[in-house]
């Protein structure tokens, strides 16, 4: 069996906050193989930001816990100095798209500079054979190169987000983030955006991790889903498998939320709020909102195994609890 390309264990980041230490991610697991795409699905503030932040150390002053182990190509990049992993793993082998565009972009200098500069500072290419390289990078992914002299105020909300996704290819990572690619665009965009992906994974083999809470935009991409809730993985399934009929009670409630365009039946809200995660209920974290909970789901549950390689993390699918 080949060895996956991206191997999380154990991940852990807590925040230190005036109210107390916040878990936004506490003790999440998953694979990822070479080629493939996998979702984070879940509900804002489940923790999906913060596990890009994590894979990346990209995170902020006030952590008050970083643990856990993450396997690139079977090394543990979590053990490495903060100036190798610099050096040697972020933007050169993992890059990130993150939320907004605009924001990530530098108002006052050129286009074609921004995409060039993880080379220049990455990889130490000489400035035009970096420039040469932005250009090809930009006409990938739909956009000309005489866009390269253009300040991003000069363009639209899709045409920055195109020119974000150049700046994480230019390096040619085996593997990028993409946090919400698709938020604040139109339709028509998301779907133009989606498209450029799809070709990429195809054409190139780089893998990806989606993060987002928009379940029709993640059915177009990707190979797999790791649905979260309360900072932990709560179901990992194949996509066709979820998308058809989720295992996890969460799933089947953010599932039945989505409008479906051949479907009369009005969406389902999801009764009740996530957990606080400064005190995190003791059992399972869905218990108080799940229509389906009994005296089990008072303990927390382990993940168990499905059928059709899925993992759940419910008491349901314990043949001795339930018996």
């Amino acid at each position: 069996m080949a060895e996956p390309l991206l191997k999380v264990e154990d991940l852990r980041l807590y925040y230190r906050t005036e109210a107390g230490t916040l878990r936004a991610l506490d003790g999440v697991s998953f694979e990822l193989k070479r080629g493939e795409a996998v979702v984070l699905l879940g509900e804002s503030g489940c923790g999906k930001s913060s596990l890009a932040k994590a894979l990346l150390r990209l995170l902020p002053r006030n952590v008050a816990h970083h643990s856990g182990r993450v396997l690139l190509n079977g090394t543990d990049i979590m053990a490495l100095s903060n100036e190798r992993f610099r050096r040697d793993i972020r933007w050169s082998r993992i890059s990130i798209v993150m939320q907004a565009a605009m924001n990530a972009l530098n108002p006052v200098v050129k286009v074609g500079e921004q995409v060039a500069e993880p080379l220049l500072v990455h990889a130490g290419w000489k400035r035009a054979d970096a420039a040469r390289k932005a250009a090809e990078t930009l006409t990938r992914v739909g956009v000309a190169a005489d866009f390269m002299d253009r300040y991003p105020f000069e363009l639209s909300g899709g045409m920055r987000q195109r020119v974000v996704l150049a700046m994480a290819l230019i390096t040619e990572p085996e593997l990028i983030i993409l946090d919400e690619p698709t938020s604040a665009l139109d339709l028509l965009t998301q779907a133009s955006i989606m498209n450029v992906l799809k070709r990429i994974k195809w054409e190139t083999g780089t893998s990806f991790i989606l993060i987002t809470h928009d379940v029709g935009t993640s059915s177009e991409l990707v190979d797999h889903v790791a649905l979260m809730y309360a900072g932990q993985i709560v179901e990992a399934s194949p996509a066709r498998a979820f998308f058809r009929e989720p295992a996890h009670p969460y799933g089947r409630a953010l599932m039945a939320s989505v409008p479906k365009l051949h479907d009369l039946a009005d969406p389902v809200h999801i009764e009740g709020h996530p957990p606080n995660l400064l005190n995190p209920p003791k059992g399972c974290r869905f218990a108080e909102r799940c229509p389906h909970r009994f005296e089990p789901c008072r303990r927390e549950p382990p993940f168990f195994e499905i059928e059709g390689g899925r993992r759940a993390l419910c008491w349901l699918f314990d043949k001795g609890a339930q018996g």
